[in-house]
C-alpha cells in the first residue's frame, strides 16, 4: 500500500469532520477546551468556577463536547474529571494559531 493510500485511508470524511467542528464552535465550549487544556482532570465544579458561569450551562456544554468526541470523563465517585481527546488537542491547537 502507498503512503498516500494509507494517508487517504486515515483521513477523516467532511462529515466525521463537522462533527468536531461543530463541538467546539461556542464560546463557552472554546472556552472549556481551553481551561481542560490547562488543568487537565479538572472538574465540573473548577470549569464553572473559573468561568464564572452557571453549573446547568456548564454542563450541557461539557456534555456536548463529550458527544463531539473532543473531551473525555473519567469518573471518581461523584466527581468527573475532564481531560481533551487527541482531537480536542488537535482543535485547541488550532483554535491557538487564530489566536
Amino acid at each position: 500500500m502507498s503512503d498516500s493510500t494509507l494517508y487517504q485511508k486515515s483521513m477523516k470524511t467532511p462529515k466525521q469532520l463537522e462533527r468536531y467542528f461543530k463541538g467546539a464552535a461556542n464560546h463557552w465550549r472554546i472556552s472549556i477546551l481551553f481551561i481542560v487544556h490547562k488543568d487537565d482532570g479538572v472538574t465540573l465544579e473548577g470549569i464553572t468556577k473559573e468561568l464564572h458561569a452557571n453549573f446547568k450551562t456548564i454542563s450541557q456544554h461539557t456534555r456536548a463536547l463529550v458527544h463531539a468526541g473532543l473531551l473525555n470523563k473519567k469518573y471518581h465517585g461523584r466527581q468527573v474529571a475532564h481531560s481533551l481527546s487527541p482531537y480536542g488537542k488537535l482543535v485547541v491547537g488550532f483554535v491557538k494559531k487564530f489566536k
